[in-house]
């Protein structure tokens, strides 16, 4: 994608979701990709599992979010397990959400199930909603 602004960390950095800017040579001033990034996240805290009470992003299905300078969206995202019954249907809910936020571009929604999804991979707030501990 050239120069993009990575906004979700890998697996390997965090179990608890976190969205923090990382310019790998972006063009977008840094109020705009933080406004962005701030903007994406709480698109994405739009969408639910039909089955869970939390959010994808509070879940860690989100795996990864670029923005290129032309502030088009790539996202990888997983499931909490491969057969879930909304598997076809989550991207677009996903695409759908980001898509509405201002000043983004054209949203792609990648499912990647590598990292397996495990439920450490959760924030704090979804450990709480699903009563977790």
């Amino acid at each position: 994608m050239g120069n993009t602004a990575t906004t979700a960390p890998d697996a390997a950095e965090t179990a608890i979701p976190a969205v923090t800017p990382r310019a790998t040579g972006s063009a977008i001033p840094a109020e705009e990709l933080d406004r962005l990034t701030t903007d994406i996240v709480a698109a994405l805290k739009t969408v639910y599992d039909p089955e869970i009470p939390a959010d994808i992003y509070e879940l860690g299905l989100i795996y990864r979010v670029d923005v290129d300078d032309d502030r088009n969206v790539d996202i990888d995202m997983t499931l909490t397990a491969p057969g879930c019954p909304v598997a076809g249907e989550m991207p677009g809910w996903v695409e759908d959400a980001v898509g509405l936020v201002s000043g983004v571009g054209a949203v792609t929604v990648n499912m990647v199930f590598e990292p397996t999804w495990t439920p450490d991979r959760m924030s704090e707030e979804a450990r709480v909603a699903l009563d977790w501990y």
